[in-house]
């Protein structure tokens, strides 16, 4: 094989007619279109046979991309393919890839080797290819993937996207490693957007790094032959991560650019797509700079699966899907500025754990009462723990709820007490009953008054006999009974009189009695003042 000369072929290269067209719509920069005017005939996945008069091989699109030919004059070097049939195996393996690159529609023999390669930009758009393995590569623009059909995997393991990785329409299927995508320790520059994309296999993004959002609106995520469907620990996302549903618009093409049919904001009457996920999601440890976004997701799991959110750090959780039947979801260590959910969204007892969950304020949606909300509490915690209920009532007092802060501190006393011996327990249905643990103050006034009550009635029926003859106060029984009801005050009443007999028991009743119940009282007034 001799040198070409002025961007003519290698000697010997012997292109067929379709190379050729394909050798000079590169040098010109345009576009090689091998489509028939038959629809059917043109999707690269369906059953038709693609003729000699579709097909180039891979090692001169090649050697078109690695070493090709001077551009014409005036015009930019760039391949771009649409219904063309690429046979044998396309390997540019550790290689620099200069020229544009855009395939629409065309059909891969074998799989795209491009681990370690450079590219500037790389757009396959409805392409059907056995296997696309990409470990390492670079591209100092867009990586597109949108609408293509791959079976056997993608392998993007500690990839470099420049800007944005586009998957919208993708349908993956898993590798020998049960892997749809294995892109752990990728790094993603700007956006990665994975919206209506169906993958069967675990979905793994482990340390990966996204310079902006995550989307995957209205994607399917489908897993029965591991425990995951998409197993990200820590991810960094800077801005959303989006595991919500997407509005599709009749149109297949709706916007100029992809995804396709794809609105972001649906107006009224769009038809809307759930994301949703057949398997466990981990993003534990994950970082999410604006909020990590489950509105009308759908988690489908067996019981010994899992939605874990451990230790996840986000300014906002709208945790706003359906609730799941099964599995857990798992959100101890997480820590969010702003919880938004709904009273509906969140699972039974025995699905859901909250050790260690932090958040700052409550921003429910729709109907969601405090008795309700207890319930949540409850049904993370089978076994009493007083965290969740302390967490849940400093929210409600940083959000001005004061009285209903001390309601949940007054479930927690509750729960607590089912944990007692039956001495402790009897002491606390007590303290309940009478005085509501403290935290309700004017329970005791209530019962401050009543003894008042009953004391003046008593010694009014039955005086107290002087101590000594002709000394001390005229006898009064209603500030003799509020002498010994409260505590420290003295109104110089108790040391002038004896009691005998009953009145004996009376008056250490009441003055037990009042200073239970003036301490509960003066505990009370410090909670209103504290806001405790």
């Amino acid at each position: 094989m001799t040198e070409p000369r002025d961007g003519e072929p290698p000697t010997g290269l012997d292109l067929t007619t379709a190379e050729w067209g394909m050798w000079q719509a590169f040098r010109n920069g345009s576009t090689h279109d091998l489509r028939t005017p038959y629809p059917e005939r043109n999707d690269p996945t369906g059953p038709h046979t693609w003729g000699p008069e579709r097909s180039v091989r891979a090692r001169v699109v090649a050697l078109l991309l690695l070493d090709g030919p001077p551009a014409q004059p005036g015009r930019v070097c760039a391949l771009k393919l649409n219904g063309v049939h690429v046979t044998g195996t396309l390997d540019l393996s550790g290689g620099t890839v200069v020229p544009y690159v855009e395939m629409h529609n065309c059909r891969f023999e074998q799989q795209i080797l491009l681990p370690e390669s450079r590219f500037t930009t790389l757009r396959l758009v409805g392409c059907a290819l056995p296997r696309l393995e990409a470990a390492r590569l670079t591209t100092e623009g867009d990586l597109h993937l949108p609408r293509c059909v791959i079976p056997s995997g993608i392998r993007l393991t500690d990839a470099h996207i420049g800007s944005d990785l586009l998957l919208n329409q993708l349908m993956v299927r898993r590798d020998r490693r049960g892997l749809s995508i294995a892109a752990d320790g990728m790094t993603v520059g700007q956006d990665l957007q994975a919206e209506m994309m169906r993958s069967d296999g675990e979905l793994s993004m482990r340390g990966a790094k996204i310079g902006a959002s995550l989307s995957l609106r209205g994607s399917s995520l489908n897993n029965p032959f591991g425990r995951r469907a998409f197993n990200a620990p820590q991810l960094t996302v800077e801005r959303t991560l989006y595991l919500t549903a997407a509005g599709v618009s009749g149109s297949p093409f709706a916007g100029a650019t992809p995804p396709y049919g794809i609105t972001n904001t649906p107006e009224h009457g769009t038809r809307l797509q759930s994301f949703e996920c057949q398997g466990g999601v981990r993003l534990d440890d994950g970082r999410f700079g604006d909020a990590v976004d489950l509105s009308q997701a759908r988690f489908v799991m067996e019981a010994d699966q899992e939605l874990s959110l451990r230790r996840v750090q986000t300014p906002e959780l709208r945790f706003l899907g359906e609730r799941q039947q099964r599995g857990r979801v798992v959100l101890s260590g997480a820590r969010v500025a702003n919880l938004v959910d709904r009273a509906d969204s969140w699972p039974g007892p025995g699905g859901l754990v909250m050790a260690g969950f932090f958040y700052e304020h409550l921003i429910p949606l729709g109907h969601f009462p405090l008795a309700r909300r207890l319930e949540w509490v409850a049904a993370a915690t089978p076994e009493y723990a007083p965290e969740p209920y302390e967490r849940l009532a400093g929210a409600l007092r940083a959000s001005g709820e004061d009285a209903d802060a001390r309601a949940v501190l007054l479930a927690k006393q509750r729960r607590r007490r089912e944990t007692l011996p039956l001495a402790g327990k009897a002491w606390g249905y007590l303290q309940d009953w009478t005085v509501a643990y403290g935290y309700r103050p004017g329970r005791a006034a209530v019962w401050m008054a009543v003894l008042w009550a009953l004391g003046t009635v008593y010694f009014t029926w039955r005086p107290v006999a002087p101590l000594k003859e002709g000394e001390g106060p005229d006898w009064s029984p209603v500030l003799y009974t509020l002498d010994l009801l409260l505590p420290v005050i003295d109104l110089g009443q108790g040391n002038f009189w004896k009691p005998t007999g009953a009145a004996q028991w009376v008056v250490t009743a009441l003055i037990l009695l009042g200073w239970v119940l003036a301490t509960t009282v003066a505990a009370g007034a410090s909670r209103l003042l504290r806001r405790q």
